[in-house]
């Protein structure tokens, strides 16, 4: 099947994809994908019954009934589709799409650019973190008719993960937050971080027309966009755009910066957001959005889904900080932690996930990083086996996983403090929040 017919299905189907059948409610067209624990074409003959319009299979799992579409690969379909629709979705005009990617910070920065982009247009961005191989082309899937920009967020973990996405998204302009030490075991190195993130910046330099928003305050990526010779830059950051952090106080425990002569009071705990502050200013102004629609917005901003919160309990004020960690975030974490002012401060610091040969180093690092008067919990292997070795810390409580944490803190509570709840996604920090 062309994908023009294809597309017209989809069209007919009121624009509605499903890759799950627990998610379907009766109209759609179902992809039969596969993962490493499993295969869509399985489940194919139930999306059908379960009322899909369609099944786009690569696979005789599904029977030759009404409603199936044989395909060579469903997924290369779905990215093709994906493609089509993000070029034909806006038939007047190109649909503006921005395109962005880094180690941390990336869904912060999505979210602020959507919330200030959305004082004046109507936008479609990201939703979660549906930013992978799959989640992108459903994002752009997403996109409706009366979309005027799109925000499409790319996360990677092997080397050509970003060069494959943005062969999909093809964005007109783009940012990398920055570039850390994180998901080793899939890059190979930070090299490999380097060269796979680029990929956003070598995709923009070939587009006509196209741009890239360079954070000035990361040399690493000003080496990179230099070495590519970028054409249309426009740099944000603190010296760039003239902007000032203001130090922490119990008073104001979040992010405020001097900027314009104004002060930006955000919802953001860290320091290390600022950057991603000044990359939606930077967004918003480049497409026309009020200096006073900017502010307004992004003081607005409250974030959510465990990333850079500050939360006040009945026993505590805690940041959490736990959708995910590498070394970089937790570096930057660490330091915001030891600028600000508390009676008495912990540190609960879940693994870092996926840095291979270079795991044992990058804990060791994190339990050096920690000061002498934050109290500190390890959770997960990764830290028991570098807390054995270092023996800078041996204050320092080792919990084999987090409900082990949260059953101790049931008989040993936390109270009166400021806490740092930070970890990789599989560590489930989380779960500790109810015992603080």
């Amino acid at each position: 099947m062309k994908i023009e017919e294809l597309y017209q299905k989809y069209l007919d189907c009121g624009c509605r994809i499903s890759t799950d059948t627990r998610t379907l409610n009766g109209g759609e067209i179902f992809f039969a994908l596969k993962g490493e624990n499993f295969d869509g074409n399985a489940y194919a003959a139930k999306a059908l019954e379960c009322g899909a319009s369609w099944v786009v299979t690569d696979s005789d799992l599904c029977p030759d009934v009404p409603g199936r579409i044989r395909v060579e690969d469903s997924f290369a379909t779905l990215c093709e589709l994906a493609t089509w629709h993000r070029e034909h979705v806006s038939p007047s005009r190109r649909l503006p799409v921005i395109g962005l990617t880094g180690t941390n910070g990336k869904t912060t920065t999505k979210e602020l650019i959507r919330e200030v982009l959305s004082t004046r247009y109507r936008v479609c961005a990201t939703k979660g973190n549906l930013n992978n191989d799959i989640g992108v082309p459903l994002s752009l899937l997403s996109i409706s008719p009366d979309t005027e920009i799109a925000v499409i967020e790319m996360g990677a973990s092997h080397p050509d993960d970003i060069s494959r996405l943005v062969s999909v998204s093809r964005p007109d302009c783009g940012l990398i937050t920055n570039v850390g030490r994180a998901h080793l075991l899939g890059f190979g190195s930070f090299e490999g971080v380097k060269a796979a993130k680029g990929a956003l910046y070598d995709y923009l330099a070939q587009v006509p027309g196209g741009f890239v928003f360079l954070n000035a305050d990361d040399p690493c990526l000003c080496a990179m966009a230099s070495e590519r010779q970028l054409g249309d830059i426009r740099p944000y950051g603190l010296k760039t755009q003239g902007a000032e952090i203001i130090p922490l106080s119990p008073e104001e425990p979040f992010l405020r910066m001097k900027l314009s002569g104004r002060v930006i009071s955000t919802r953001l705990a860290g320091s290390y957001n600022a950057t991603n502050v000044l990359a939606a200013i930077a967004v918003g102004k480049a497409f026309g959005v009020s200096e006073e629609d900017v502010i307004r917005a992004i003081e607005a901003y409250v974030p959510s889904n465990n990333r850079s919160q500050m939360l006040h309990t009945a026993r505590n004020t805690v940041i959490v900080d736990a959708y995910n960690a590498n070394p970089s975030s937790m570096a930057a974490a660490l330091e915001n932690f030891a600028s600000a002012v508390a009676p008495e401060k912990f540190a609960l610091l879940g693994d870092m996930r996926e840095l291979g040969e270079a795991s044992l180093e990058e804990h060791i690092k994190v339990i050096e990083a920690v000061p002498s008067e934050v109290r500190i919990y390890l959770v997960g292997e990764e830290f028991s086996k570098a807390a054995s070795v270092c023996g800078s810390r041996p204050d320092a409580l080792l919990f084999p996983n987090s409900e082990a944490l949260a059953c101790y803190l049931r008989e040993n509570p936390i109270e009166n403090a400021l806490v740092l709840l930070k970890g990789s996604r599989g560590t489930h920090m989380e779960n500790i929040l109810p015992e603080l």
